[in-house]
């Protein structure tokens, strides 16, 4: 696991502790809530759009930063339809 700030990790913790309890307590028992897709989903986009505006579209620095493989990095930006500048 990467090293994460001390400060960042509790802020994420407790911020992921209350949207998930939110999020299972007005859940039907019955439901497929997909929990997991909604998280993910919710925070990679925005994640990756404000690393690679940060990087002035530069996706080899954007990819060390998000600490994936720059391959992975152009799946998910055509996955979700980002529009960036190619600056590589």
């Amino acid at each position: 696991m990467p090293k994460v700030d001390k400060n960042i990790q509790p802020f994420l913790e407790k911020w992921l502790d209350k949207t998930v309890k939110q999020y299972v307590s007005h859940m039907d028992g019955r439901q497929n809530g997909g929990l997991h897709d909604l998280i993910i989903g919710g925070v990679e986009k925005p994640l990756l759009e404000i690393v690679l505006q940060e990087t002035e579209g530069n996706r080899t620095k954007a990819a060390n930063i998000l600490g994936i493989n720059r391959n992975t990095l152009r799946k998910k930006i055509q996955d979700y339809n980002i529009q960036c500048r190619d600056k590589d």
